[in-house]
């Protein structure tokens, strides 16, 4: 994907995605410890109908996600089409 198409990509986006070491990443605080790895469950069940998956860290209620694609060592409309995922559901959240 160009850098005409990230950046694209990056602008459809709702929240605060960046790009970082060629990865789509964004940080996300929530109110507390159960509500972020609540979200983290829900997420996982729409990575496993899509066959994609985040880089993940937690710590408490701080979460930071990557997305690339693995096996082609970049980013791919799959990154994005989770990244979107990702967005629809903190809306929900309300984060």
């Amino acid at each position: 994907m160009n850098t005409h198409s990230l950046d694209k990509n990056l602008k459809n986006l709702k929240y605060d995605w960046k790009i970082i070491d060629n990865k789509i990443q964004i940080k996300v605080e929530f109110n507390d410890f159960v509500t972020a790895f609540e979200f983290m469950q829900e997420i996982s069940k729409e990575c496993i109908s899509i066959n994609h998956h985040p880089n993940w860290t937690n710590s408490y209620n701080k979460l930071k996600i990557s997305l690339f694609t693995h096996d082609l060592q970049k980013i791919t409309d799959l990154d994005f089409k989770l990244a979107k995922i990702i967005d629809h559901k903190l809306s929900e959240y309300k984060v």
